[in-house]
């Protein structure tokens, strides 16, 4: 059986790709399992310096398989869900802590979790045709796979209550102006764009990226804050990383990082 989630590795570029196509890339139990295993192996591969998360075919993920869920796949709805989302979230968890930026390139409409997904990536990059919809609360259901989380965060809790509460589709120009996504380009132009800035992003300090990821993600108090962020510079300062690029600085050249 096909993996509903394809990992492909490529000048050090992780390629992650949602692969149920025929079912709008919705996500189930099997799913669940796939996206873990995705996500670990960026995680324990050496050589992942950047990652992509997309779509396969039309959509970039309408989030949960309903119909599967209604089935029951052999258990009852809340043991479904349970163990859909324990392997979602671990997988969602795995992503967001890797040193590596992580990139969903949304090719489609994101939907439910999709939408979590997009939210959770270090960086977006949108179709112009790609929709944004959390559709949860349209079908009785909450929030999951991460968007009561990253969503509030990356655009304010009124919006994010807006898109729950009213399940009005966001598309990607206001997804843009909201600061869910970094860019907007044409859909026949969206793989080649998002492939150039994770090549970028993978010739970078991946000490450097991680460190950073982790500290502008922090809920600390201003003053731990700046404890960290004094403890973190000082540490980093004394890595291979920053002494090349600090040295490329001064004298005027490109910086090879140490991989």
């Amino acid at each position: 059986m096909d993996s509903t989630v394809k990992f492909e590795l490529g000048d050090q570029v992780a390629w992650v790709t949602l692969n149920r196509p025929e079912v709008a890339n919705t996500m189930n139990l099997q799913f669940g399992r796939d996206l873990l295993d995705a996500a670990t192996r960026c995680r324990g591969t050496h050589g992942v310096r950047a990652v992509v998360i997309t779509g396969a075919g039309k959509a970039f993920s309408f989030g949960g398989d309903l119909g599967a869920m209604m089935m029951n796949e052999g258990g009852n709805v809340e043991d479904y869900l349970r163990e859909l989302t324990v392997d979602l979230h671990a997988a969602i968890t795995a992503f967001s802590r890797l040193d590596a930026p992580v990139i969903a390139a949304v090719n489609g409409t994101a939907a439910g979790a999709g939408v979590g997904l997009v939210a959770m990536a270090d960086l977006a990059i949108a179709a112009e045709s790609a929709k944004f919809s959390l559709a949860y609360t349209a079908v009785g259901l909450t929030p999951d796979g991460s968007t009561s989380f990253f969503l509030p965060r990356a655009i304010g809790t009124k919006r994010a209550m807006e898109l729950v509460l009213t399940n009005r589709p966001l598309s990607a120009t206001e997804a843009l102006e909201w600061g869910l996504v970094n860019r907007v380009v044409p859909d026949v132009d969206l793989l080649q764009e998002v492939g150039k800035l994770a090549t970028r992003l993978a010739a970078g300090p991946l000490g450097a990226f991680g460190q950073a990821k982790r500290l502008l993600r922090s809920e600390a108090s201003l003053e731990a804050q700046l404890e960290d962020e004094s403890r973190t510079i000082s540490s980093q300062a004394t890595t291979p990383e920053a002494e090349e690029g600090i040295r490329a600085f001064l004298e005027k050249r490109k910086p090879s990082f140490p991989r």
